[in-house]
């Protein structure tokens, strides 16, 4: 209204000689407040007033904000108010302390307030609201007095910021790095009231009231460990991270910048969070790798045991019991390999034969489950080792499941065992999750054990951390013992250099006596 307005008063200057006009605008500062003001062409009144008023309109709209019929803001505007306010509520108790609203401070205007002037804005808010300010703090109401930030028109967070530039190149992965844990370790601390390291439903809905909508779903639950209450424990809430992270990078910079993460770490933006490790192809070339989390895709016939040895990761065995639609096809959980710690990240692949895609071949270490009471389910593994991967350099690992039962007759032109040495894989693995205690989880560390050396020929499988071969793997990767060969290639390399140079020496005299 205000744009067509001020193009007819343009193209119609006869009108404003011999006229007077009204003209409303609606400008913002603490609110929003109604400006009437009178204007004449003839008699040059107020016209620059028009214009600075029709500027300000069209610049800073305030339509997404109040709703001047109600007399109050809109219920977008309240949300994103609201965002703010969880974000910039540092330790969650619903009030904004000195500390915190200056924190608000500088993130919009790049300068802290005086004390003087925090007092002068709580009074304020004192004089017009009976709960706007408590213990010397702002609520969520008085809160709403304040400027919103980092939105479009809409109310709605800039796609730039959600979704920062991040180059991943083909082969890589990406992690959270240690900045990004400690954010996230910051954010459950801040809603874990009751201090029992998990998070109840109440808790989780807490956290998550600064998304548009609720990112996690009940298939979470048995994706990552919980506590026998079945809520998400801090191991667990890091893990899903982890997972987010590791599968759907772009969500996971969404979450991040809903939870304030580049406003409250002071970066650049959310991709300051993430790691890009190096091509796997460089990892095997060297030998090694500094990548934390490996993924293991799961296959086999249908029964033959994938969604238990699943569960078992997260020390779960048959007595629990998982409704279908709170099903899970990941688990992800940490593991320790020699000192290290890793996360293992299991996949389950739907049993479809005929085609299996890149994302179902494509992972760290294979492993194929077959029933050992089930006289078919081996030829489902023998058939996809053959034809997937007898010529990748992808290890695999054979596992002899349900082996509590009795062991029946495969099938098959060979015995698993024999196909195993046939093809030069690892005996098969025996594995049930039917006990009384949790599942022991020595197969998990396994396999992380070969995903992270998938060029090493382990003579050994264990890592127990109790025997010999894992005491000399501890030895050799210890701490101590690469700072002394640092220290010895320190001194060799110094030794070389001064021996270097006493021969120059010794020529160059030579070369002068001759002379």
């Amino acid at each position: 209204k205000v744009n067509i307005m001020v193009s007819f008063l343009l193209s119609n200057t006869w009108l404003l000689d011999h006229s007077r006009v009204f003209f409303s605008v609606y400008c913002s500062s603490w609110l929003l407040y109604l400006c009437v003001s009178q204007c004449s062409a003839k008699n040059l009144k107020n016209i620059s007033e028009l214009f600075y008023y029709a500027q300000k309109a069209v610049l800073h709209p305030t339509g997404p904000l109040y709703c001047p019929e109600e007399k109050e803001m809109k219920p977008s505007c309240i949300k994103s108010l609201t965002r703010i306010f969880k974000v910039s509520d540092l330790d969650n108790d619903g009030i904004l302390n000195d500390k915190e609203l200056n924190f608000f401070q500088r993130t919009c205007f790049n300068m802290p307030l005086a004390p003087q002037a925090l007092e002068d804005v709580k009074n304020v808010v004192r004089k017009n609201m009976t709960d706007g300010v408590e213990d010397n703090g702002l609520t969520l109401k008085g809160f709403l007095f304040l400027h919103t930030f980092g939105c479009d028109d809409d109310l709605e967070l800039h796609q730039e910021y959600l979704f920062p530039l991040l180059k991943i190149p083909a082969d890589c992965t990406t992690e959270l790095n240690h900045n990004a844990y400690l954010f996230l370790q910051s954010v459950f601390d801040k809603h874990d009231k009751d201090r029992d390291c998990a998070l109840s439903p109440e808790e989780v809905k807490d956290l998550f009231k600064v998304f548009p909508y609720m990112p996690w779903g009940p298939d979470v639950n048995n994706t990552v460990c919980t506590n026998d209450q079945g809520w998400i424990t801090y191991q667990g809430y890091l893990s899903q991270w982890t997972l987010t992270t590791y599968l759907d990078v772009q969500r996971c910079l969404e979450y991040l910048g809903y939870l304030g993460y580049s406003i409250i770490c002071e970066q650049e933006s959310q991709a300051a969070a993430i790691t890009v490790t190096r091509n796997k192809r460089i990892d095997l070339q060297k030998k090694q790798t500094q990548r934390s989390v490996f993924r293991c895709n799961i296959l086999g016939a249908r029964g033959s045991g994938k969604t238990s040895f699943l569960q078992a990761f997260l020390g779960r065995n048959l007595l629990r019991k998982i409704r279908e639609d709170h099903k899970s096809f990941y688990s992800i959980n940490t593991t320790y390999v020699y000192g290290q710690e890793k996360y293992l990240l299991l996949h389950e692949v739907m049993p479809d034969f005929d085609f299996l895609s890149e994302e179902d071949l494509a992972c760290d270490v294979v492993c194929l489950v077959y029933d050992v009471n089930n006289p078919r389910s081996f030829e489902y593994c023998a058939k996809v080792y053959k034809q997937y991967f007898m010529d990748s350099k992808t290890p695999c690992m054979m596992i002899a499941s349900k082996s509590d039962l009795h062991e029946a007759r495969q099938h098959y032109s060979l015995t698993p065992l024999d196909f195993c040495r046939k093809n030069k894989l690892h005996p098969p693995q025996p594995w049930t999750c039917n006990t009384v205690d949790a599942p022991n989880k020595d197969l998990y560390t396994k396999l992380t054990t070969m995903a992270m050396y998938p060029h090493a020929k382990l003579r050994c499988m264990c890592t127990c951390n109790r025997c010999t071969f894992c005491i000399c793997q501890n030895i050799l990767r210890s701490q101590l013992l690469t700072n002394i060969k640092a220290k010895f290639y320190s001194v060799v390399l110094n030794r070389s250099i001064l021996f270097l140079t006493w021969v120059k020496v010794f020529l160059l005299f030579s070369l002068n006596a001759s002379s």
